[in-house]
């Protein structure tokens, strides 16, 4: 179990420290162009993903700091009954690190540190973390677990 703990923990480690790295270098709102379909900005989102309910007056905070926390404990006990499945456990570490990073910027900041944006031209993807990151790759992970038992 110390092992997938450690994963969720290095997951907090790494989005945290990202997210310090462009809060200090980047002014918030702004951007540096790294190539015609990246910028590093510095986005601070108070809504759900893609920003949803961002322009409300602020009772989402309580509600996602809630949820985050109630999910984080259940995925704690999923993660304790899969801890002998590698794939399962890998899974849920990277989504548990992931909601735990985010939800450690909702208590500190009241909103969430977005740093990620990729666009072509003036279509663009909103802008995401590691934390966003780590939470679609432990999905995907999940998906294709489920696919690999229902072959079996």
């Amino acid at each position: 179990m110390l092992k997938w703990i450690a994963l969720a923990l290095a997951v907090i480690g790494v989005d945290q420290y990202t997210k310090a790295l462009v809060t200090s270098h980047i002014p918030l709102g702004s951007g540096i162009v790294l190539t015609p379909f990246f910028t590093l900005v510095d986005i601070h989102n108070s809504g759900a993903a893609f920003s949803l309910f961002a322009s409300e007056p602020g009772w989402q905070r309580v509600l996602f700091i809630v949820v985050a926390s109630i999910a984080s404990a259940i995925l704690l006990f999923l993660l304790h009954r899969a801890r002998s499945k590698p794939l399962m456990a890998t899974a849920l570490s990277l989504i548990l690190g992931g909601a735990l990073g985010n939800l450690l910027d909702r208590i500190r900041l009241g909103e969430v540190v977005d740093f990620l944006y990729f666009h072509w031209g003036s279509l663009g993807w909103p802008a995401f973390n590691a934390a966003d990151s780590a939470i679609t790759v432990g999905a995907a992970l999940l998906v294709w677990d489920s696919l690999r038992s229902k072959r079996r």
